[in-house]
């Protein structure tokens, strides 16, 4: 049996009729540009093979029935038309909130029925909740013939994790699950969303990208992620400018001094500058992926992951440890990826050294005495689409 037929079988049995279809979103992992994306900056994730799925069929009662295989409990059944942001609901408030999202919009969203399950490891910084939102904004989109783009549904999902879920997230997550293509990594402009499908194809430069889980867990919501954004928008405010955008790298240093100057706390000044050159490094990457020159990216993981440690302090021991022990073992270059305080890194390695970069890893975590990490390849996959029919 496929995985679309246990999902549908499992789905007629729990709703007790087969659903209209099946959709899918993947997570996504950010090559370079992090912390950017709230600050109207650039951003460059490309989409995993691992993905959301769901089974889902419409309802016209007002009933919204949620259900995941990968989380202990029963059926989650709420009203479309008393969703209220912050009300809890654990793992169901991500497709509660874009159902909520999509009728705040004033989409016609009268119910359905929805079993999901993921490959995306949960709390590993590689958008399981962005998943969920995508591939549920995707489902009801075709079901209710809303007509919205890729770029509004992730615009929707994003409204549902700050809005209702309550994280301050930026878009990138969303738009990654909602818009990558295979083969591809996505240079995404945040401000105005406009992007390009930049070729990432690293088997036929002899590379591949690692992604290594520290399977240390992370929370977004733990406050430590609106602190930053926070000090980013003083920052801002502080230097006269709308949004850290608009400071160019070139007037960096000037900047910083004026910041010192005003007297602002140097957790801002650290802020600044972490994103002002984090844009910097995103328009690098580009200029090497377009020259082909995808080795000469390695310096710059680097130098993101110093910055993430030491200006933005979002990484941890063990996301250190990773970046530590794969370049001494011979990688082209690492960083942490997403949030941070856990969660995963990407190394860049040759790919005749990928398995001994990986086992030099892995060893590093066993004389640490941290848990055994998962190393997986990045492969470069598919945004949200439909599966087809559910059988």
């Amino acid at each position: 049996m496929t995985e679309n037929a246990e999902l549908t079988a499992s789905f007629t049995e729990l709703y007790g009729a087969a659903p209209e279809g099946i959709w899918a979103a993947p997570g996504r992992v950010n090559l370079i540009g992090e912390y950017t994306d709230f600050n109207d900056g650039f951003v460059m994730p490309l989409a995993l093979p691992h993905t959301a799925r769901a089974a889902v069929a419409r309802r016209t009662d007002g009933v919204l029935r949620l259900h995941s295989t990968d989380v202990p409990g029963g059926v989650v059944s709420l009203r479309v038309d008393e969703l209220a942001p912050h009300s809890g609901h654990g793992w169901a408030a991500y497709p509660a909130g874009v159902v909520w999202a999509l009728r705040d919009a004033g989409h016609p969203v009268t119910g359905a029925d929805i079993q999901l399950t993921s490959t995306v490891p949960v709390g590993a910084g590689l958008s399981s909740s962005a998943a969920l939102e995508v591939v549920t904004a995707l489902a009801l989109n075709d079901l209710f013939a809303l007509g919205l783009s890729a770029p509004e549904l992730a615009v929707l999902g994003q409204r549902a994790e700050n809005a209702f879920v309550g994280v301050p997230c930026g878009v990138m997550d969303q738009m990654a699950s909602a818009c990558c293509t295979e083969g591809h990594a996505l240079y995404l402009d945040t401000r105005d969303l406009t992007q390009r499908q930049v070729p990432f194809d690293l088997a036929a430069h002899g590379l591949q990208l690692l992604v290594v889980d520290t399977r240390v867990k992370h929370s977004l919501g733990d406050g430590a992620y609106a602190e930053r954004r926070a000090g980013c928008e003083a920052g801002a405010r502080a230097l006269g400018i709308g949004t850290l955008r608009d400071l160019p790298y070139e007037g960096l240093d000037a900047a910083l001094d004026t910041l010192a100057a005003a007297g602002e706390d140097e957790s801002v000044v650290r802020y600044v500058r972490h994103v002002v050159s984090d844009n910097h490094r995103v328009e690098q990457v580009i200029a090497l992926l377009d020259a082909g020159e995808v080795r000469a990216a390695g310096p710059v993981l680097n130098e993101g992951h110093v910055s993430l440690r030491d200006d933005l302090r979002v990484s941890c021991p063990e996301l250190d440890l990773v970046v530590a022990s794969a370049n001494a073992a011979g990688a082209l270059g690492a960083r942490m990826t997403g949030g941070g305080f856990g969660g995963s890194a990407i190394v860049l390695v040759e790919e005749e050294a990928a398995d001994t970069v990986a086992k030099s890893v892995i060893e590093a975590f066993t004389s640490a005495g941290f848990a055994t990490p998962g190393v997986f390849p990045a492969v470069p996959s598919a945004g949200a689409r439909r599966l087809g029919p559910a059988a």
